[in-house]
């Protein structure tokens, strides 16, 4: 079990050698199976917007999101959560939260003016998290999943801030904000 007194800290995707354990942690977390396929589609094309998160305890990830970030047919620049997972054993400690801050200030960086995810429409602890961080409705989406599940489809509009700080590229960041070089050492928010 978790002790609250491990440190989280966060780090960007780097190479494919964390897609096993990516993989591992989302399949035990999400209800929908993604192929191997679906993740290199997102972690080859957008790695700057996919971050994991570990325990100053653990080489195992405790939590990730997996976004992508294109420019949509209406003309926007959108950002996209494809994959928000937390280890059962440590939600309730921000991770989920910290993980989609930062994903979409990387998206912000590049432009983005909308994120926007899915995620299942009985999954009270994924809408109440999106909620938090001031995801909105869109609407409902009826038999979405493979599951049969309906789904709501959640969009946050971006209003770039003045003089926002650049996260940085590479390496460990701690949730309080010390840096860690590389070699240092869920509350399911599913959206898929």
């Amino acid at each position: 079990m978790a002790e609250y007194a491990d440190q989280v800290l966060y780090r960007q995707y780097t190479t494919e050698d964390d897609l096993p354990d990516i993989m591992e942690l989302v399949q035990s977390e999400l209800s929908e199976p993604y192929v191997i396929y679906t993740y290199r589609y997102f972690l080859n094309q957008w790695p700057h917007l996919a971050y994991i998160a570990y325990t100053d305890h653990s080489t195992k990830p405790v939590g990730v999101i997996v976004s992508k970030q294109e420019i949509h047919k209406s003309g926007v620049n959108r950002g996209y959560i494809a994959m928000l997972s937390v280890d059962k054993r440590f939600r309730k400690r921000g991770i989920g939260s910290e993980l989609v801050r930062r994903s979409v200030q990387s998206m912000l960086l590049h432009g983005a003016e909308e994120v926007t995810l899915e995620t299942e429409f009985d999954n009270y602890a994924a809408l109440s998290l999106y909620a938090s961080l001031g995801f909105m409705r869109d609407k409902r989406l009826y038999r979405f999943y493979m599951t049969g599940k309906d789904a709501f489809r959640l969009v946050l509009p971006l209003v770039p801030l003045p003089g926002m700080p650049e996260l940085p590229a590479t390496g460990y960041q701690s949730n309080e904000g010390s840096a860690y070089s590389e070699g240092s050492e869920s509350e399911t928010s599913s959206t898929g």
